[in-house]
């Protein structure tokens, strides 16, 4: 009798992919994610009895389970290929669980468990070699984070029903923290005071050739330096708030008037100036440059990487660790020098230094798995235009990241007044492109390159002649509002949440209406400012910044084994059902403002409102109960629907994007993306 061996990993495609490799010798299917998990119906944790969860097998999995448990019975070996990280590590366990059931008689001992970092014949070939037993470790540390989010979610919620009279609120332990930050943002946004300030550009000739052109900006005046405001770095991606001394015409004016010749260099600064390679990308650096780059979601980059895994494109998809193979290391080396030449590649092998606290040395960074020379997958499957150039990123990072560094000509240049007044001129010429090559060079706020800003030969102590001064008005302005790649970057700077969790957590916020997107700009809604205010009222903890990265530090240890999840979870629930039985007592109704339009109810003739509801606003009578009137919202914009002459107005989907449609719907169902769509 042939012996069976099943294997068993998530999703229908990387079922596909691995019997691609592994051919008839194996019995692969899919669990389909779960095959356990907590109820809907109730909390499902005796908190009176050690936090024990109470594990059910989903109605709508009920089916497929009890098929995988007829070829479970019937197989010799069973082989649990979930994903090498905590939430995969707990569906092993659940499967082990479930199929070990002692009606089915299957021996704990017919359990393999294996992990692979890329489906690749030869990764998954080495797992199957090298089996292992479940990481208990990691399984607690999951059915931690599951069970503190439960308790949470489904004591807090109910708690908003009742005191915001909306039956579909939610909170959650990052969830509101990251709304909290959304909020905190547009309130300093709001109460920001724009001032003018003024900078001074001098245009000088001569030199000691007398051909030499230079633009420069003052900068200082014995020593005091005028300051710019808030600047951003192309590099870095940060913005730094800085303040002035020239604050209007007048000054300006009386500054122009007082610098005097005459206008000697007095200083040239040329240095080389070298540029090293990032890190390979991590799943939250994806995040951010597939958001910066490619305008797409957290979710939206998470499912197409996901795609690029299952089909065994690039590596696992969710890593905080920036290390490399070294047979990747090797072959990329080999690539860059058969491409591009030797001097692209550094004498000495590049690694990096993982910062996260709990990134496993053992994973690797994002990186293709197909060996260096397929720039993009081939053309089959279901991929599309998206999926290559997600690839394409990857791609280029991993190979940019052992690529030589890239070297510059930096020169700065000083040329002073007689009575003291400083102008400084700074730009770079590139001398050596290195990775540069391979990712291109990134473009100047003013279109071109950033790079390449040539200085005018000049020597220290040449006199050069002021031809002009340019006085400019500026406003300061308010830091800006978080883009989704925003604000994964500040929620793994304060260790809020972890990377594999940002982009679920963005989109519920966005579905609960906390928060809109407005042209990729992430603002807070006045139900999210009042659930925020409302949360940090009563649960100061919950909300606290350090609070919730110290939470996230608990769940670390417990993955490693330095700490038992009961003793946490009891330490954190304790305090926190206090101040559930406390609010229930002591809080009063949030009455959210309705906004009053100038329409009377076609109905009962009452004044009509704006109401917030699941789906965003909408028009009410206020004579509800009595009357039910209700009709979308929709702000008008001049344009008339071009299939019924209707207004048009501005809705919103339910996963928060803008559109126009007509106000007359659902009899007329016209609605467009675009203004220019509207013809």
């Amino acid at each position: 009798m042939k012996k069976i061996k099943l294997i068993i990993v998530e999703s229908p495609t990387k079922a596909r992919t691995l019997t691609r490799f592994l051919g008839e010798a194996y019995t692969i299917e899919a669990s389909m994610g779960h095959v356990r998990d907590l109820p809907k119906s109730s909390l499902g944790v005796d908190v009176e009895h050690g936090f024990a969860p109470t594990y059910i097998i989903p109605r709508d999995k009920s089916k497929h389970v009890t098929a995988l448990k007829a070829l479970a019975k019937k197989a010799d070996t069973i082989i649990l290929a979930t994903d090498p990280d905590r939430e995969g590590e707990a569906i092993a366990w659940h499967i082990a669980a479930v199929f070990g059931d002692e009606k089915l008689h299957i021996s704990p001992d017919k359990f393999k468990r294996i992990a692979f970092h890329e489906i690749t014949e030869t990764a998954i070939k080495a797992a199957l070699d090298n089996p292992r037993s479940i990481d208990l470790k990691l399984v607690d540390a999951q059915q931690a984070r599951r069970v503190l989010d439960r308790l949470v979610g489904y004591t807090l919620s109910p708690l908003l029903w009742k005191k915001l009279s909306k039956r579909w609120l939610s909170a959650g332990r990052v969830q509101s923290v990251t709304v909290r930050l959304i909020v905190e943002r547009e309130r300093e946004i709001q109460k920001f005071l724009s001032q003018e300030y003024w900078t001074i550009a001098g245009d000088f000739a001569g030199g000691s050739t007398d051909t030499a052109f230079i633009h420069a900006n003052l900068v200082r005046k014995d020593g005091v330096k005028y300051e710019k405001t808030l600047t951003f770095d192309l590099f870095d991606g940060k913005y730094t708030t800085t303040t002035t001394t020239i604050p209007n015409a007048i000054a300006a004016s009386a500054v122009i008037g007082d610098v005097q010749p005459p206008f000697t260099v007095s200083a040239v600064d040329k240095k080389e100036v070298h540029r090293q390679p990032l890190a390979p990308y991590t799943t939250s650096t994806l995040q951010q440059d597939a958001g910066r780059r490619l305008y797409f979601s957290s979710k939206k980059t998470m499912q197409i990487a996901q795609k690029l895994y299952e089909e065994g494109y690039i590596t696992y998809h969710r890593t905080d660790s920036v290390n490399l193979s070294e047979k990747f290391i090797s072959e990329a080396r080999a690539y860059l020098i058969q491409t591009y030449g030797r001097e692209y590649v550094p004498a000495s092998v590049r690694r990096f230094k993982t910062k996260s606290k709990v990134a496993q040395e053992a994973h690797e960074a994002i990186r293709p798995t197909q060996g260096a020379l397929m720039t993009i997958p081939v053309e089959e499957g279901d991929f599309n235009r998206d999926h290559y150039r997600l690839y394409d990123l990857i791609w280029k990072r991993a190979m940019a990241s052992q690529a030589a560094e890239a070297v510059f000509d930096a020169t700065t240049i000083d040329v002073t007044s007689s009575n003291g007044y400083v102008f400084e001129a700074s730009g770079s010429v590139i001398k050596f492109d290195g990775y540069l090559k391979i990712i291109g060079r990134p473009a100047s706020p003013a279109g071109g390159e950033a790079d390449d800003v040539v200085i005018p030969d000049v020597h220290e102590g040449d006199t050069v002649r002021l031809v002009s001064t340019v006085p400019t008005q500026h406003q300061t302005a308010p830091p800006p509002r978080y883009t989704e790649a925003s604000l994964v970057k500040t929620l793994e700077e304060k260790g809020i949440g972890r990377p594999s969790t940002y982009a679920p957590i963005i989109s519920t916020i966005i579905d609960r209406q906390y928060v809109i997107r407005e042209e990729k700009k992430l603002m807070p809604t006045e139900l999210g400012f009042a659930v925020t205010d409302f949360l940090v009222q009563y649960f100061a903890n919950i909300l606290d910044l350090p609070f919730t990265a110290h939470m996230e530090d608990d769940l670390d240890a417990i993955a490693n084994g330095e700490k038992e999840w009961v003793p946490v979870i009891a330490q954190f629930y304790g305090p926190f059902f206090a101040a559930i039985q406390t609010t229930y007592q002591d809080a009063e109704k949030v009455k959210l403002t309705e906004e009053k339009i100038d329409e009377k109810c076609p109905n009962c003739g009452h004044d009509l409102v704006i109401r917030m509801g699941r789906f965003g606003k909408f028009v009410a009578c206020t004579n509800f109960p009595e009357c039910t009137y209700t009709r979308q919202y929709g702000e008008k914009v001049d344009m008339k629907c071009p299939r019924c002459g209707g207004d048009i107005v501005v809705k919103r989907s339910k996963r928060g994007k803008k559109f126009y449609g007509c106000s007359t719907y659902p009899k007329c169902t016209f609605a467009a993306w675009k203004k220019e769509d509207i013809k």
